[in-house]
């Protein structure tokens, strides 16, 4: 472990760190320096988490759609941690359904998953943030396109992009940088969870993804890694798009 490291000495926070994109995050933060808490919604996948990414990370079992679940895992986390440096609110949930087949409770669920859930991840973090810490709000290519049985998904995607911009006007005079990481189709269990079709995946692969294949979860961990850092020290309220070209070709 030399001096080199990007995120040597840094204290993180990765919400939904338990598997996909948020574990990948995880793992690259605490391969960089950090020590790093993952939160999510079950024991045993945290467990198993943890075992993988090693010493430098813990586990705090939270429902990011509950807010006393959030002030609970602040609470665990300011025992563990002289403040933080890093926090990326990736908890998020996707359900492809028909505008005409969702019912309230599929709306309310998804909503306070990944929107209301990402706003109190950070207004519950305020006091526990170090000046110039880095907020990574996680978005998607999907907040840019209309896709089929994605609208309540793609809309919070999308508030979460504003979300960046409003809470860099109100943080900047801590010089707390919050900026937006939004990937494309990536290889992880998503998709399974969603009852998506191999055949179909395959075919989205082939006509829509320019570079006619998926992410791999540990790419946006190193660019999750990159606006962690120092190196991304001038971007703030920005958005950056992981998506093989998905959202811009």
């Amino acid at each position: 472990m030399g001096n080199n490291l990007r995120l040597s000495g840094k204290n993180a926070l990765v919400t939904g760190g338990s598997s996909g994109i948020g574990f990948a995050i995880a793992q690259a933060f605490v391969d960089e320096g950090a020590q790093v808490v993952i939160s999510g919604r079950t024991a045993s996948t945290l467990d198993e988490a943890t075992k993988t990414i090693g010493s430098n990370c813990i586990a705090v079992e939270a429902d990011v759609k509950s807010v006393k679940h959030i002030e609970s895992l602040f609470d665990t986390v300011s025992g563990h941690f002289e403040g933080l440096d890093i926090i990326v609110a990736n908890a998020g949930i996707a359900s492809p359904v028909p505008i005409d087949s969702v019912s309230e409770n599929l709306f309310d669920e998804i909503v306070e998953t990944n929107l209301k859930g990402t706003y109190f991840t950070v207004q519950k973090s305020l006091p526990y943030l170090n000046q110039g810490a880095s907020i990574i709000l996680m978005s998607s290519a999907v907040g840019q396109l209309g896709v089929k049985g994605l609208s309540i998904y793609g809309a919070t995607k999308a508030a979460i992009r504003a979300l960046a911009r409003s809470f860099s006007a109100e943080l900047i005079d801590r010089k707390i940088r919050v900026n937006t990481l939004s990937p494309g189709p990536v290889d992880t269990p998503i998709f399974k969870k969603m009852g998506v079709p191999p055949e179909q995946l395959s075919l989205h692969i082939e006509e829509d993804i320019p570079l006619k294949r998926m992410g791999k979860p540990e790419e946006i961990g190193q660019a999750a890694v990159f606006l962690a850092s120092d190196d991304a020290a001038y971007m703030v309220g920005s958005e950056l798009v992981v998506d093989g070209g998905h959202s811009q070709i």
